[in-house]
Parts: structure tokens; C-alpha cells; sequence
């Protein structure tokens, strides 16, 4: 009965507007009253739906967190053969793509598996350690569970982390010690074709979807209504949280935008307490913020509402050669000097050092042939060369064919660097050569990972997102990674990271006054407060204090960052800057 009553006092229905405060001090004075633990009397209110969390990993150790364990063998033999899969690791809550993030990387403390080889016991003669995954999460269901959480943060001092898909390249969606939201049980999804945001009055052909719907879900649905919508290049990356609040690319954006100028309305709570809705005619400071400023910070987010497009042929060139010492230089030369006219045609896409897949609405087949000939004719020049051009009949049919078998490896350590190259840079041979070195300097350390994915053909209205301007006069969304092994030392890490910003300034050198992609940027990106946001950031931070006065929601970099000397952040290695 304590439970109950507990509930409905504390927190009572999902739109009540009572003040967190209040909630906060409440919960504290019945938790003493109940003589229960904060966890337990929390659970309670949850009518038992607390979870704990563990490493993805755990199942195959014998000693967990200091206690010692039988190994569960069915479940250990799904972890190793899942550990590399996406479809995989969406679903676990202890699972992140990135397994770094699993862990505390500063302390080496850590749950993993060598992806290489799953099977090697090397890894499980050691223990295993609860690293940065949280120790309890809510499988998310509705507004009061968040509202329940973010009571409970306020009273006790918990932190508190947002989990959707676990695709998070800077560890924000982890947390040691702290409660986690995770969101990827929201996976309602409707279409549309009439859709009026709430107290407007402007029509949107558009999709609904809960916040954990994957976007190959998503492209599914969207193909058996034969529409289009713009979307990752992943298929368990989440349609809404982090992707579509920090920018969300696609290599349909150079033609239709990003995520941010799609979504027409959001459905959250806010860290004050309150289920708001954000659009264009109701809490437009909220929802300018959630279009840019990034996920994990303005509050949690249930639902998102983006604008669709009819269904589409595309226009497809996959080409790619056998990669040795040499054969990149002249490629990417190419590559260069094409890029101007590549985005003038609306194709966009990922290159590599040996490889390219574009797509283009605008051109015919004929005209897509010719305007990609003169890397079709280097690539089938080289060993192993293929050049394949030709019309498919949806963006879904696309993904099928040529995404999943591309898609970022993943249950391997990763660190990315990016940046956002300015289309001024190829006005002129000086420009461009400075693009071409910095691409051909950069392949004793790693593979340039170039995504055609900036919104340039796109229409956009100055001021109407918060992410960085930089987005809006950019050609390139510039990629470098670097990455270690499971069992590498703290040096080698750190080592890792070092080549990564290093190579992000060497960026940074040939485009000033540009910016970096908040979801993609180097973890230790430095002035990051200008380089994800420009000079819309002074605007964010005092939105951000509007909802969030008590800074209950943060993560590493995020607006009101509070800087890597709070204690949440331990885990995360010292501070690196480029040399």
C-alpha cells in the first residue's frame, strides 16, 4: 500500500504540473519513513520495474565485481556470437557499440571480450568490472517513469544517463554510478499524411515514432507507404534522442536536409518535471534547442514527428579497388577535384581511400555514368577494381542492398575525429590542394572516412536549428578514426586518442572558424562549445538553465557542460590536447 500511495503523492499524473522540488523533498522524507534503502523505496514507485544493470559481457566471467560467479553458458555463447552484431547489441541494455564506453577507461577497469576472436578465454581469466555501465536503468514506458527518475536524481544526488541504441562515439549515454533512462522499449510509429503539430495550424506529410524505433524499422515502414524519410546510415541507430537532436546526417541531406530540419515536433520531459510539447507554435525556445543542441541535455525525449518525402528512384554508384601503398594518392586527387561538381548534381555518400557509394535523386542514369567516369575508369584500372552504376527504385532498396554490408563495424573499440569542411576551400586550387594534403598526409596514421552528408543543395531558413552554422556553407563531413585493442594498456589508449586529435586540429589548421558535428566530434574536442554550436551557444546555455535549474541532465560536452573535473567523468582519460 506504501508503494501506492507513495506513487500518486509523489508524482501523480504524467502531465501534473507540481514542482521536482517538492517531488524531490517528498521522496526523501517517505523513503525515511518506509526505513527502506533510497533504491528500494524508488523501485516501489516503479511497482517493482527497477532494473540492474550489467556489463553485456558478464555472463562469461566467473568473477563479477569482486564476487565470484558460475559462468552462464547459453548466455555467454549469445554474447560471443552476437558481439560484432548491431541487431545484437541494440537490445542489451549493458551493450554499447563502442565497447569502451562499457568500461572505466581510466581505472582499466572492464567487462570485455576480444572481438577478433570471441572464443580466446584471454579475456575472461580476468575479472569483470561494472566499468561505466550503469548499476540500475528504467526500461522507459511513458512521461512518469522519466518524471520518477529525475525526482529521484533531485532528492538523492544520483546522476542520471539516457541510453537509446548505445551508438554514442563519446560516452554519453554511460555512466558510472549512475540511474539510466533507457529508451529503446518506445517503438510506436504511425504515418501521417495530414499531420498538424499541437496548436498549429500548418499541415506536414510526415512519421510519428517512438524514440527507440531503429532506423531500418523506420525504412521499412516508410518503403510500405512508399515514402522516403532521411535518416542514419546504421540500422539499429535510434530515429530519435541523440541522431536527430545533435544534427543527424544523411547522404540524402546535400538534397533534403538533416534531422534537425525534419523533425516538426518533440514530445519529452523536461529536467523540471513537466511533459511538454515542442514545436514551432508552443515552447519554441525548447524546440529551436532540440534541433541542434544535442540529445541528453533539454530533457528526455518520447516521441519525434519528421516530415517524409514521397518515394524515390536513386541513382547508385558503388566503386571500389583493392587499396596498396600508392593507388590512393591518385584517387583521392580525384575525388578532390570532383567534389564541387558531385554536390552541385545532389549526389552525397561515404568515401574512403579506395572506395565510394553515392546516390543521387536529381540525375538520370546516363547522366550519373558521367559524371562519376573518371573514378569508374581509375578504379577499374587498379587490382580489384569495380564500378558499379545503376537505378534503384526506393532508398529502402538501397539500405538493403548496399548499407548493411558497409555499416561501421561495431563491439570494437573506436575513436572518432571530424569536421566540417568549408565549400570555400574548394573555390580555388589553393583550397583544394590543402584538402589533398591533409588527406594524403593523414594515411600514415588512418583512412580519411569522408561523408557527403552536409545539407548543402538544401533550403534553409538562417536561425531556424541551434547546431552549428557551419553545417549550412560546408561540402564535407570529414572523418578520421583510430582505435585499440581489448586488452590495450592505458598508454595505448591514450595513445589512440592522441592520434585522433591530432589528427582533428590538422583539420581544425585548414578550415578556421569552422565546426564539428556534436555526435561525431573528437571526444576531446577542443572549444567545443563554439565548434558544435558557433554562436548559437550563449542562447542554449540560458534555454538550458530555463529547464534545467537544478542541472539535473548532463554529459561530456553537452551545453552547461560542467567540465571533466566533476566526478561523474572519472572514468574518461586525463584530458588530451593535440601536439
Amino acid at each position: 500500500m506504501l508503494a501506492l500511495s507513495f506513487a500518486l503523492l509523489l508524482f501523480g499524473s504524467a502531465t501534473a504540473t507540481s514542482g521536482l522540488a517538492l517531488d524531490a523533498a517528498q521522496f526523501s522524507s517517505l523513503a525515511k519513513a518506509s526505513n527502506l534503502s533510497a533504491w528500494d523505496t524508488f523501485n516501489q514507485t516503479l511497482n517493482g520495474r527497477l532494473q540492474v544493470g550489467r556489463p553485456v559481457s558478464a555472463p562469461c566471467f566467473s568473477v563479477v565485481d569482486g564476487k565470484n560467479v558460475s559462468v552462464d553458458a547459453t548466455a555467454c555463447a549469445a554474447v560471443k556470437a552476437g558481439y560484432s552484431a548491431p541487431t545484437f547489441r541494440g537490445p542489451q541494455y549493458g551493450s554499447f557499440m563502442n565497447p569502451q564506453w562499457e568500461t572505466c577507461q581510466s581505472a582499466s577497469q572492464q567487462c570485455l571480450l576480444d572481438a577478433t576472436n570471441t572464443s580466446d578465454p584471454a579475456p575472461t581469466q580476468s575479472p569483470c568490472f561494472q566499468g561505466s555501465v550503469a548499476p540500475y536503468f528504467i526500461n522507459v514506458t511513458g512521461p512518469a517513469d522519466v518524471q520518477k527518475a529525475l525526482a529521484f536524481s533531485l532528492s538523492t544526488g544520483i546522476p542520471l544517463s539516457i541510453k537509446n541504441s548505445g551508438h554514442d562515439y563519446k560516452g554519453r549515454s554511460s555512466g558510472k554510478d549512475t540511474l539510466s533512462l533507457w529508451m529503446h522499449g518506445l517503438q510506436s510509429m504511425a504515418y501521417v499524411p495530414d499531420f498538424v503539430p499541437a496548436g498549429c495550424k500548418t499541415k506536414y506529410n510526415a512519421m510519428t515514432m517512438g524514440t527507440g524505433v531503429p532506423w531500418e524499422t523506420a525504412y521499412d515502414f516508410a518503403d510500405a507507404h512508399n515514402l522516403t524519410i532521411i535518416g542514419g546510415y546504421q540500422e539499429t541507430i535510434a530515429t530519435g534522442g541523440g541522431w536527430v537532436q545533435a544534427g543527424g546526417h544523411s547522404i540524402l541531406s546535400p538534397n533534403f536536409g538533416l534531422g534537425i530540419d525534419r523533425v516538426v515536433q518533440f514530445k519529452l520531459v523536461t529536467p523540471d518535471g513537466q511533459y511538454r510539447i515542442a514545436n514551432e507554435c508552443q515552447n519554441t525556445d525548447l524546440f529551436w534547442a532540440l534541433r541542434g543542441g544535442g540529445g541528453g541535455t533539454f530533457g528526455v525525449v518520447l516521441e519525434t514527428t519528421q516530415r517524409v518525402e514521397p518515394g524515390m528512384a536513386l541513382q547508385v554508384a558503388s566503386i571500389s579497388f583493392k587499396q596498396n601503398a600508392t593507388n590512393p594518392q591518385a584517387w583521392l586527387r580525384l575525388v578532390v577535384d570532383n567534389a564541387k561538381k558531385w554536390g552541385s548534381e545532389g549526389w552525397g555518400g561515404h568515401i574512403t581511400a579506395a572506395s565510394l557509394i553515392n546516390v543521387t535523386p536529381k540525375l538520370t542514369l546516363a547522366q550519373a555514368n558521367a559524371s562519376v567516369q573518371s573514378v569508374a575508369d581509375y578504379a577499374l584500372a587498379q587490382t580489384g577494381g569495380v564500378a558499379v552504376v545503376e537505378t534503384l527504385p526506393s532508398w529502402n532498396a538501397f539500405f538493403k542492398k548496399y548499407v548493411l554490408a558497409a555499416e561501421a563495424a561495431v563491439g570494437v573499440e573506436n575513436v572518432l575525429g571530424t569536421r566540417l569542411m568549408p565549400t570555400a576551400l574548394w573555390d580555388n586550387s589553393t583550397g583544394r590542394d590543402a584538402v589533398y594534403n591533409y588527406l594524403t598526409a593523414s594515411l600514415q596514421w588512418a583512412n580519411p572516412y569522408i561523408v557527403v552528408g552536409t545539407p548543402y543543395l538544401y533550403k534553409y531558413t538562417p536561425g531556424s536549428t541551434s547546431a552549428t552554422p557551419a553545417w549550412r556553407d560546408s561540402l564535407w563531413h570529414l572523418g578520421m578514426h583510430a582505435g585499440f585493442n581489448w586488452n590495450s594498456t592505458l598508454a595505448q589508449k591514450t595513445t589512440a586518442y592522441q592520434i585522433a586529435s591530432n589528427l582533428t586540429q590538422m583539420m581544425r589548421d585548414i578550415s578556421p572558424g569552422s565546426g564539428a558535428y556534436f555526435n561525431e566530434g573528437d571526444v576531446y574536442e577542443t572549444d567545443h562549445e563554439f565548434s558544435y554550436w558557433g554562436d548559437n551557444y550563449p542562447r542554449l546555455l540560458s534555454i538550458k538553465q530555463k529547464y534545467d535549474p537544478h542541472g539535473l541532465l548532463q554529459c561530456w560536452q553537452c551545453v552547461g557542460w560542467k567540465g571533466q573535473s566533476d566526478s561523474r567523468y572519472s572514468c574518461y582519460l586525463p584530458a588530451i590536447t593535440p601536439q
